[in-house]
């Protein structure tokens, strides 16, 4: 089996102490202990800590997409539960790390008053969940699963500001209940319009 590449290894980790502890508590030589790499390797990769998180959320998003892909473009499913399944898959990643919430949304919550660039990265890869989710809307409401005036890209918007306020609840909590709560009623919602 062949080691992980350092840079690789770096992200990882970072992602996880960065879930775990925030941008600003997080220090460089705590992932390197934790990655178990010489500092030389971290600066070898990144031009700086800032530079690091960037690289994280880019590696995050490598994750959702997959994730997005596995459970949206699956044809043989009905849309509406495409989407439900992506939520739920998520909320089971959530489940394996403690219930620490969206790694979007606490960098966002945290950095987006001290930092443009993070806040513009978090609030773009937002953005980009959220047009994939309208994709699956629309065709939910071409398929008669949505009211034919609904306008998925802005409930596209809601489930993905909705699925934040759940996650950082499920992150006071360590407890899945405000996920699942708020995809039952999002999905209610939704279906009734």
């Amino acid at each position: 089996m062949l080691a992980r590449p350092t840079r690789k290894r770096l992200l990882e980790t970072g992602m996880a102490l960065l879930l775990e502890r925030g941008y600003h508590d997080l220090g460089v030589q705590a992932v390197l202990t934790e990655a178990r790499v010489p500092k030389g390797s971290f600066y070898h990769h990144f031009g700086s800590k800032e530079e690091f998180g960037i690289a994280c959320i880019d590696l995050y998003m490598e994750a959702v997409h997959e994730g997005l892909d596995q459970c949206l473009l699956d044809k043989a499913t009905p849309p509406l539960q495409r989407i439900r399944n992506f939520f739920e898959g998520t909320a089971e990643k959530y489940r394996g790390q403690g219930y620490l919430g969206c790694l979007l949304g606490g960098l966002g919550q945290e950095l987006s008053g001290v930092s443009e660039r993070f806040r513009a990265k978090v609030e773009a890869c937002f953005g980009v969940i959220a047009n994939r989710l309208a994709e699956c809307l629309a065709e939910a409401r071409d398929q008669g699963e949505l009211a034919p005036e609904t306008d998925p890209r802005q409930l596209a918007e809601l489930l993905v500001n909705c699925w934040e306020g759940a996650a950082l609840r499920c992150r006071l909590a360590r407890s899945p209940a405000p996920l699942h709560a708020m995809l039952d009623f999002y999905f209610a919602a939704a279906a009734s319009r």
